[in-house]
């Protein structure tokens, strides 16, 4: 929920800052949308780790089934 609060506070401030001339403003609230789309990606990235780990283990357990497979012929 953080980076949608991020995303979400950084688009209002970027607002509030074009509405009132506050070029700070209109700079954090752009800070704050990089910052929740930085932490969209590493959320996505970690993810994705973690399902290539998965499929790695299965991956090393079938081989271990199959060596077992031939030493018991």
């Amino acid at each position: 929920m953080g980076k949608h609060f991020d995303d979400l506070g950084g688009k209002a401030e970027e607002a509030y800052g074009k509405v009132t001339g506050d070029r700070a403003k209109e700079a954090e609230g752009k800070v704050d949308q990089a910052k929740a789309s930085a932490k969209d990606t590493a959320d996505k990235a970690k993810d994705k780790a973690e399902e290539l780990k998965d499929k790695a283990e299965e991956a090393v357990e079938n081989v271990g089934e199959k060596i077992k497979g031939v030493f018991k012929r």
